[in-house]
């Protein structure tokens, strides 16, 4: 879906402050819930999509990076490392540390691994190896999961580093910005 069926502000936000490597996250989910938000395409507002049909939770504040175009057709999906849940609408700048590549029925569904940036507690993770093995197991596990009571397929088809994520960030923010032709963001 292009950029221009958006009616909202919050895809008049910049990607990053430093793109590809630091970008802004619209937080849609805060970490913890069960409730799955998304932002309303028509009416820019929040809105509750579904909840999970599993008992698991979102291991970290999940959204999306405004400006951008994934593979999908949505903005791209970005999952932040916090110790605390934001909450729905929040903006974060963010510092990318890697991706977990999976597919949704079929197609291909990234999902960029972040810190916040100003965070002291999250100072050292600058790559994948920096985070918490355990931690990247979970993020697989719920992805793999997540959708098993609704009849959807995941499948999950690793990790990728630092660098290889920012090429997807840079990339999903060039898509969007030639489905935008001329006009001005």
């Amino acid at each position: 879906m292009a950029r221009s069926s958006y009616h909202s502000d919050y895809m008049m936000i910049s990607p990053g402050t430093d793109i590809p490597s630091v970008v802004n996250m619209i937080v849609e989910i805060p970490k913890g819930r069960r409730n799955k938000f998304e932002l309303d395409k028509e009416t820019g507002l929040i809105r509750l999509d579904r909840y999970l049909y599993s008992s698991s939770v979102y291991p970290g504040d999940y959204g999306f990076i405004p400006q951008t175009l994934a593979a999908d057709g949505d903005p791209l999906d970005i999952l932040a490392m916090v110790n605390e849940p934001t909450f729905s609408g929040c903006l974060i700048e963010a510092r990318v540390v890697g991706m977990f590549r999976m597919k949704d029925k079929g197609f291909d569904d990234f999902k960029v691994l972040c810190v916040p940036n100003a965070d002291p507690l999250f100072g050292h993770v600058r790559k994948l190896e920096d985070v918490p093995p355990h931690f990247l197991r979970e993020v697989e596990h719920f992805f793999g999961t997540y959708k098993q009571l609704e009849g959807a397929l995941t499948e999950s088809l690793g990790w990728i580093g630092a660098d290889e994520a920012t090429h997807e960030v840079r990339s999903s923010v060039d898509r969007f910005r030639s489905s935008m032709g001329n006009v001005k963001i």
